[in-house]
């Protein structure tokens, strides 16, 4: 099953469980939010134990690529050069602010529109996010960095299988892009 068809299946399975869960009484209320804010606590001290770690390794090996081309618009992908490191450091900075607008989300539906069962479900949500991301299955499970784990990553597919633009590493590629930078470096 696919990463977004997964996440439906677990969202829909943990709306019929919240269904059974009394969110009336206040001590099992109480032990939904301790449980929620112990995942995020859990996600976010993940994120910055792999920060460290990336800066500790310190791979500056270089990495270019083609980024994907927009679907909206006729412009090719722009050629990007980076170290590993610093990929590294991106694609966790992306997963971290994740954490942070999901918090805020949840702020607003329970603490403003008192919402109680997306706390349970968005719990169960961090975990499985943090299972199937990329950077903890390369630094905290020592996964090769082979297939869907070898750098750049591809964008995850749509519900449909729409999107998911592919960065392209191949040669031809970035000769064509590194051509199209020095052409308007020369047009300035």
């Amino acid at each position: 099953m696919s990463g977004p068809l997964q996440n439906i299946a677990i969202s829909i399975g943990a709306m019929q469980l919240a269904r059974r869960i009394p969110f009336e009484d206040p001590e099992v209320l109480m032990y939904v939010r301790i449980g929620y804010v112990a995942v995020q606590v859990i996600v976010l001290g993940t994120y910055f134990y792999i920060t460290m770690k990336i800066k500790a390794k310190n791979d500056q090996t270089v990495l270019k690529y083609v980024e994907a081309a927009s679907p909206l618009t006729k412009e090719p992908g722009q050629l990007v050069t980076t170290t590993i490191r610093d990929y590294d450091l991106q694609e966790t900075s992306k997963l971290t602010r994740a954490v942070y607008m999901g918090c805020g989300m949840m702020l607003f539906l329970h603490l403003y529109l008192k919402y109680t069962q997306p706390l349970f479900i968005q719990a169960l949500m961090g975990l499985k996010s943090l299972y199937d991301s990329k950077i903890v299955a390369l630094y905290i499970l020592n996964k090769p960095a082979e297939g869907d784990l070898k750098r750049p990553f591809k964008a995850a597919p749509g519900l449909f299988g729409a999107g998911g633009g592919e960065p392209q590493t191949d040669k031809a590629a970035i000769d064509e892009a590194e051509k199209r930078v020095e052409g308007k470096k020369k047009d300035e």
